[in-house]
């Protein structure tokens, strides 16, 4: 038995063993004759196949002595295959399916032939199976170059066809990866661009599908100078109107009657494995449960279901039949209700039993609507679209844009959003779903008169139903015993499940206490209260009762709870604001939870955390108005400004990511202590996605109050933080309000901190003009100031700089930021200035110099365990071995850089390390790895809005391109890098990005084109200090100022 094949390096197989076939000029001849399998092939053009058109003057008797060669190979299959000498030529006579570029056609017709979708996807499967990566391998003539390109099509066809077949399948979660791949390797694609479009839609990502429209219809109009065709406009359109058309196709599930032939394949255009099985109806399939590349976030963002939930059998039933019945169109439920009367329980409870009914996850917020501060639409649907995927620069900066991309999440998925505590309908318009397979709760104590939808009123608990709870609190025998008592109690609560919940628990701390003189006494307290809000008053009497019988510590804590700012909280928070250690306020937080004053709400990363229902936080700002001086509420806030900034700088020191070098801590007035901070900073990022939202908030509070220079303090300590979770949004917003508010003030350590943290962030956005202006406006407040508020801004000036290829300019403010930095002993400081000076080397082409620097730089970040730092000279030390040839240093080094920004938490600087490992492992042979590794980063600097990260990805893909001998594909991507590097300023890699598209115009033979893009490059390098020759290539930029080179 015999095999041979072309499908990458050419081989043969006898009886399963692989055969020497020689040297390569021999392989091209077996190649030449397989390929023409059973037909004669004349001498002339085995000769122009072969040698090219140039063949040397004893070409054919070389000719005779290889064929002569391979007769001899393949002598042990004579009975099967042999060459043979005929008028018109040589021949390879053979059973044509043992070549497996024509068993690869057999069975693409075939599959193409079968009316059955699952049969033809595993046919597909089995002949796609055969590809080992680039057809004739190593062969390098004009022939086989023309040859090979037309069997790549053979395939990329097959492959569309074959996605077509999986999609109507509902296998399109599996596509994923490779329709990825595909478009970024064919962006002029329209069919496959309709196909990856189809898949991300189905996948829940209608947002994603829309992004790969216009960016297939920019590369039209810039390539070709045309629109998209009218089927990919009018798809476009099926998908902004959710077409129900787009849904997957029901069918029965099948198995197909040939498995699929499974082999590795290293080749360049997409291929996956697919199974038989189609996707779940959440967008998975069967065998993606654990990608994290393909899978969609699933937000669960629920309250715990209520301990005690009683009564309200009938409501339950309605809404879970009214939102468990299949949908046509999206469905609110608005339950109305009285101030206690359970309306968020109930919302949560019918959430929960209905989850299994909304796969994609629950979102929940607290709009507050009866509070002093009511949730913001901008912050709401911030933290909406995080919990849906959206991060970083794709977060819409408007709140319209916000809006539109969150209803466009929301389209295909099934998702419950629970709206409580709304007072009107201008926010909830905005935070309804539109997906006919979403759903909504909302909670009000108003009807919501212009909100559409089911209205379902929670009444007071009826007498059973109060007494059943009462119960369950208090004990059976008690209630039995006094069972007047007991009934007087619920009567007097009103039903309300809060005002009961609240005495309930009172009498469940005192057993010894009689119910009759709970129920005495809270008939006198309403009788005081009766002045009130009729909705109010039990939920009034009830607290009140319950307040006067706290000791006076909890008291205190509750009034000081009623200060904080935002829904949530952690017992740190209680801490600080009650001047005590954690251990004395967990114990004060057990005994407010005891008479269920506070409530237990969802469990973060870092622990347990607490909410105050709005009512209870009502009546313990009035008494904290009433019961504690201005002074006294003023000193407890300024304990949680200390506590939140010394807690967010030590922080962002563990996580070792900053160079500013310049600690917040001593502006903290009130520290918890250190055996305290190393139990709430146990996990340092962890604890920051818990407490974000009310760090910033207490920065706004602080800054409400003019405590200006701990507010900037702590807005300046959330820098790390807010890079590493590209918050860009939150970190843009704080630090202006901030820098506003010290400019007002005068504070000049204040602004030149500020100034310096947005010069990063307008840095790592590509808005490089605001940065030089942030960092020189750092400098000139820095005056004064000290070496140490000069040395960051310094360094960052002088990255721009470099960015920009001012060469000079960025040498002299490095140079100056190491002397700065050596002066005030910040390591992180001098490591980022001399890694720069390492860069402009590397660029420069001065790859020994760099290897120095970046040397030096790996070393000092490991004694001073500056993790980002070292992460950072890993990936340059890759790039000096990338320079060098030396691509197995250079992919380990890379690796390394990534695995440590991966322990960060920080996705954009572990997509800076695997873009560039997916450059050396193209050139390290492993193209289909590279090349996918390449296209996910891609998608993953685009999901972050970062340009210079794309355009430096869509240079590796160029690259790619160019060693795969790929001239058209690499040119598209080279000019989009160009564009990209023009439009955001930066003249080196401008230039960079023309050398490579030279090249890609040179070897596609259009030398015009390519002496013009050369002729650009030079012209920048000489408007600008860039080096002269084209050595920046030995390097890729990046985007980040304190994460990149």
């Amino acid at each position: 038995m015999v095999e041979f094949g072309v499908l990458g390096d050419i081989e043969a197989r006898i009886n399963g063993v692989t055969v020497d076939l020689g040297p390569a000029r021999q392989r091209c001849v077996l190649a030449t004759l397989l390929i023409d399998v059973n037909r004669a092939v004349p001498m002339d053009q085995l000769i122009e196949r072969v040698w090219g058109d140039r063949p040397p003057q004893r070409a054919q008797g070389g000719l005779y002595s290889y064929l002569s060669h391979l007769r001899k190979i393949l002598e042990p299959a004579a009975q099967h295959v042999r060459i043979a000498r005929q008028p018109g030529g040589y021949v390879l006579l053979s059973e044509a399916p043992t070549v497996d570029l024509h068993r690869f056609r057999d069975l693409v017709a075939r599959a193409r032939a079968d009316g059955d979708d699952d049969r033809s996807a595993a046919l597909f499967e089995e002949g796609l199976a055969l590809w080992r990566g680039e057809a004739f391998l190593s062969i390098d003539t004009p022939w086989f170059n023309a040859s090979r390109e037309a069997v790549h099509r053979e395939r990329r066809t097959a492959e569309l066809d074959r996605n077509d077949i999986e999609l109507r399948r509902g296998r399109h979660t599996s596509l994923l990866d490779a329709l990825s791949t595909g478009v970024a390797v064919y962006p002029l694609d329209e069919r496959l661009a309709r196909q990856f479009m189809l898949a991300l839609y189905r996948s829940g990502r209608a947002a994603d599908a829309l992004r790969c429209f216009e960016q297939v219809r920019r590369e039209l109009a810039e390539e070709l100078g045309c629109d998209p065709g009218r089927e990919l406009r009018e798809f476009h359109q099926q998908i902004l109107n959710s077409d129900p058309s787009l849904d997957v196709p029901a069918r029965p599930l099948t198995i197909a009657s040939a498995p699929a032939r499974q082999r590795a394949s290293s080749a360049a255009s997409p291929h996956v494995s697919v199974s038989d099985r189609p996707d779940d109806a959440t967008g998975r399939s069967h065998e993606d449960r654990g990608g994290a590349n393909t899978q969609q976030p699933r937000p669960r963002l629920l309250p715990p279901t209520p301990s005690l939930f009683v009564g309200r059998e009938d409501e339950l039933a309605e809404a879970c039949r009214l939102l468990g019945q299949e949908m046509t169109g999206s469905v609110t439920l608005l339950v109305t209700g009285s101030a206690g009367v359970g309306k968020t329980a109930f919302a949560v409870r019918t959430g929960h039993l209905l989850a299994s009914r909304f796969p994609d996850g629950q979102l929940y917020v607290d709009l507050r609507g009866f509070g002093d501060e009511p949730a913001e639409p901008f912050t709401v649907l911030g933290t909406f679209l995080r919990a849906l995927g959206v991060h970083g620069g794709a977060m819409p900066p408007d709140t319209t844009g916000r809006i539109n991309l969150y209803r466009t999440l929301l389209a295909q998925r099934r998702i419950l959003v629970v709206l409580d505590s709304a007072a009107d309908t201008l926010l909830v318009d905005d935070l309804l779903p539109s997906g006919e397979h979403c759903a909504a709760i909302v909670t009000s104590r108003t009807t919501l008169a212009s909100l559409g939808g089911v209205r379902l009123p929670l009444r007071v608990l009826d007498s059973r139903a109060g007494l059943a709870l009462l119960r369950e609190m208090v004990g059976a025998d008690r209630t039995a015993e006094e069972s007047e008592s007991a009934r007087s109690i619920v009567e007097t609560c009103g039903g309300l499940p809060l005002a009961v919940w609240v005495t309930g628990a009172r009498l469940a701390a005192r057993p010894h206490w009689p119910l009759a003189r709970v129920a005495r006494a809270l008939a006198d307290e309403q009788r005081k209260l009766d002045e009130l809000a009729v909705g109010h008053i039990a939920v009034r009497a009830s607290l009140e009762l319950t307040y006067r019988g706290m000791a006076p510590m909890i008291r205190h804590a509750l009034r000081m709870l009623a200060l904080l700012p935002g829904p949530d909280f952690a017992v740190w928070a209680l801490a600080a604001l009650l001047d005590m250690d954690l251990g004395r306020a967990e114990a004060v937080l057990d005994e407010l939870v005891d008479v269920h004053v506070v409530e237990v709400g969802a469990t973060g990363a870092t622990g347990v955390r607490y909410r105050l229902h709005d009512l209870v936080r009502l009546v313990g700002r009035e008494r904290a108005d009433r019961e504690v001086s201005p002074q006294g509420r003023s000193a407890a806030l300024t304990r949680l400004l200390g506590a939140s900034l010394h807690l967010a700088d030590l922080a962002a020191d563990t996580l070792s990511v900053d160079f500013q070098g310049i600690s917040q801590a001593g502006l903290a007035s009130w520290r918890p202590s250190p055996t305290d901070t190393t139990q709430i900073l146990a996990d340092p990022l962890a604890w920051f996605n818990d407490e974000r939202q009310l760090l910033i908030d207490v920065v706004d509070q602080a800054l409400d109050r003019t405590e200006i220079a701990p507010a900037a303090g702590l807005a300046t300590a959330l820098t790390t933080l807010f890079q590493i979770g590209s918050h860009f949004d939150d970190w843009e917003r704080l630090q202006n309000r901030a820098l506003k508010a010290a400019l007002s003030s005068g504070s000049r350590r204040s602004a030149t901190q500020l100034h310096r943290c947005l010069g990063e962030l307008t840095t790592i956005l590509d808005r490089y003009p605001e940065a030089l202006d942030h960092f020189e406006q750092a400098l000139q407040f820095a005056d004064g100031e000290g070496p140490a508020y000069r040395a960051s801004a310094t360094a960052g000036l002088a990255y721009v700089y470099r960015l920009l290829g001012q060469y000079s300019s960025a040498v002299h403010h490095f140079g100056q930021a190491i002397e700065l930095a050596r002066t005030v002993e910040n390591v992180n400081c001098l490591v980022y200035a001399t890694n720069g000076i390492g860069v402009i080397h590397l660029e420069q082409g001065h790859v020994e110099a760099a290897m120095e620097r970046f040397t030096q730089c790996l070393r000092a970040s490991r004694e001073a365990g500056y993790r980002h730092g070292e992460a950072q000279a890993l990936r340059c030390l890759g790039q000096s071995h990338r320079a060098r040839g030396a691509y197995p240093a250079a992919a380990d080094c890379f690796r390394q850089a990534a695995s440590i920004s991966e322990s960060l938490g920080d996705r954009l600087t572990t997509a800076h390390a695997t873009c560039w490992l997916g450059d050396v492992l193209v050139r390290q042979g492993a193209h289909a790895e590279g090349r996918r590794l390449l296209a996910r980063t891609l998608w993953t600097y685009r999901e972050f809005g970062n340009l210079w990260g794309e355009a430096a990805t869509l240079y590796a893909l160029a690259e790619a391109q160019l060693v795969a001998g790929r001239p058209a594909p690499a040119g598209r991507r080279a000019e989009a890098a160009v564009r990209l590097w023009r439009q955001i300023g930066s003249r080196t890699w401008l230039a960079v990005g023309l050398d490579t598209l030279a090249k890609a115009h040179t070897m596609a033979g259009d030398l015009m084109a390519a002496a013009r893009a050369q002729d650009e490059a030079s012209a920048v390098r000489v408007a600008s200090d860039a080096p002269v020759t084209s050595g920046a290539a030995a390097c890729r930029p990046e985007s980040s100022p304190s994460t990149t080179p």
